[in-house]
């Protein structure tokens, strides 16, 4: 993979400090080229705000959207089986250059921070930071968001722990149909450390409480208790589709989506292709993607995600502004940082005060930004 990782101040001084002329062209090329800070990026609408209790989510709508028919989740590479994730020390079988004869191939012993990912389908995988896999040794999580192309090698793949009593043979890696909630998905995709991955999983909420604040629906030491009788391992999924935990959960998820279909039934010209969400007062998160297919795709699993946040979170009734939720959808100037692997994907990261942007997009079969994350950091 080839990879490009600079850090400027400035979209202006971005190409020209770091790469020269041949990375301006690959700039050029991209999708909405770097608009002025505080513009927004798509020909986004927010909707109005559906809120249940401290959950406030703001459909994104769109009269636009790209075709994403040619890219697969990994949740359906893993359960067709045209995904394959491993341990890293088992044996890796991939054809040789000729396509001849299989041959083996060693990415070394097992690794609490790196997976093997084969693609054997015949289209690009999309990965998001903070999808789990779970089985091998540990339950893991995706690192950051990245395209795995079709027919590629082996890809020895970043990922979290989310497991942390457990390092044992397990069954073969599964797709759960989960997406960690954010101040998890936050420590993988924005701070990447994996002390603070695992403190995120037993704590519930990174955000900061007072001792005004009313309680949460699902405390810390309700945490505590499940950790000891139902999860001793302290596997995420075990926590939080426990029986003291779950319910709570349910509850709000089934009355958001009731209240979000209602919502959004009616929409002409127009389908919705992200949220904006935010936890009492404070717009926190926003998912936006390519398509509403693929918004339809992650959206059962994003947003059990947002309602495990609101239960660990203060029961504040607040509700978020739309100016707040509005500036989730504009543009971050700060400073940058990307990663890309040539003609398959460029992953983006800015960070502006208190606010992380971090965007996918897909090189081939031409230039499209499947996925754009902002969320606010909670330490």
């Amino acid at each position: 993979m080839e990879q490009s990782v600079f850090t400027v101040l400035g979209n202006s001084l971005f190409g020209i400090a770091a790469f020269g002329m041949a990375t301006l062209g690959f700039l050029w090329s991209s999708p909405g080229n770097p608009l002025p800070p505080g513009k927004m990026e798509g020909d986004w609408r927010l909707l109005d705000p559906i809120t249940y209790e401290n959950l406030t989510v703001y459909p994104v709508a769109s009269t636009r959207g790209y075709d994403t028919t040619a890219f697969l989740t990994l949740e359906e590479g893993l359960s067709r089986g045209e995904v394959i994730v491993q341990e890293q020390g088992a044996e890796v079988m991939v054809r040789d250059r000729d396509g001849s004869r299989p041959v083996a191939r060693d990415y070394g012993g097992p690794s609490v921070n790196q997976l093997v990912l084969i693609n054997r389908s015949r289209q690009p995988v999309i990965l998001l930071a903070g999808e789990l896999v779970s089985g091998g040794k540990q339950d893991r999580i995706i690192a950051k968001d990245r395209i795995v192309a079709p027919g590629s090698e082996p890809l020895p793949l970043d990922v979290f722990c989310v497991e942390h009593g457990r390092w044992s043979a397990g069954a073969k890696f599964t797709s759960a149909p989960t997406i960690v909630h954010p101040s998890v998905r936050e420590q993988a995709a924005v701070k990447q450390r994996q002390a603070d991955v695992w403190a995120s999983v037993t704590a519930g909420t990174t955000a900061t409480r007072s001792a005004a604040d009313p309680a949460p629906r699902v405390p810390q030491e309700e945490l505590s208790m499940v950790m000891q009788s139902e999860a001793p391992t302290q596997s995420y999924a075990r926590i939080y589709e426990s029986r003291r935990v779950a319910p709570s959960v349910d509850a709000m998820v089934n009355e958001v989506q009731r209240r979000f279909q209602r919502a959004t039934a009616g929409l002409k010209g127009e389908r919705v292709v992200g949220v904006v969400i935010a936890y009492g007062g404070e717009v926190a998160w926003s998912d936006i993607f390519a398509s509403a297919e693929l918004f339809d795709q992650y959206w059962n699993k994003l947003l059990r995600s947002y309602a495990v946040e609101a239960v660990t979170r203060p029961a504040l009734r607040e509700v978020a502004s739309r100016e707040d939720a509005q500036e989730f959808l504009e543009r971050l100037n700060g400073w940058e940082k990307t990663e890309s692997e040539r003609g398959v994907y460029r992953w983006r990261e800015i960070n502006a005060g208190s606010l992380s942007q971090i965007e996918l997009d897909a090189l081939q079969p031409k230039v499209v930004r499947l996925h754009r994350l902002m969320v606010r950091r909670t330490n």
